[in-house]
């Protein structure tokens, strides 16, 4: 919910009905689509307070209601079924990882980008860039959140000196991070 996850051409919130978050001070609240600025990997309250204060940061999301179109089930569970094979081949689904690390920038794949600069399985510790697709960090063994940072930072640094594109994190760094 909070970066709008999505593939193959469609995204969370497409569907959400309504959401229920959770305040610091443990306060539950729901709230509508319609009080969030919904974008591409992004999710963010409208409200001038929040957002001049910085306190939409302070709402984790507890529980969402979805709603689909009525069709067919066996038909949807086909669907589903081959995304799922489709996901099974193209990700590396075998190892812990926090799904795509990079947005993909305007007219172009962050995987084909980092690809391109030939960063597939370069390891920061126990962390590596996915041999199966390079917009994946995975943990091989043991990967430290210095080890995951160091990568990112690695290869954001390479694909901006070898392509002149600067990738934008995809996955957000929740505690006492560095700037990547």
């Amino acid at each position: 919910l909070a970066m709008n996850a999505g593939c193959y051409g469609s995204e969370t919130w497409r569907h959400v009905v309504k959401v229920q978050v959770v305040t610091r001070g443990g306060q539950l609240l729901e709230r509508t689509p319609a009080e969030y600025e919904i974008g591409y990997r992004s999710v963010a309250l409208r409200s001038k307070w929040a957002v001049a204060s910085g306190k939409w940061q302070e709402e984790f999301f507890v529980g969402a209601w979805f709603s689909f179109e009525a069709g067919d089930g066996d038909i949807a569970r086909q669907e589903i079924k081959d995304l799922l094979a489709k996901r099974i081949c193209s990700q590396p689904l075998n190892l812990p990882n926090a799904g795509s690390v990079f947005r993909n920038p305007q007219n172009d794949y962050a995987a084909r980008l980092i690809e391109q600069c030939g960063l597939k399985g370069v390891r920061s510790g126990g962390a590596q860039v996915s041999e199966k697709h390079a917009n994946f960090i995975v943990n091989t063994h043991g990967a430290t959140a210095a080890d995951i940072e160091n990568l990112i930072m690695e290869v954001r640094a390479t694909v901006a000196a070898q392509t002149g594109v600067d990738l934008h994190p995809e996955v957000k760094i929740i505690g006492e991070a560095r700037e990547v």
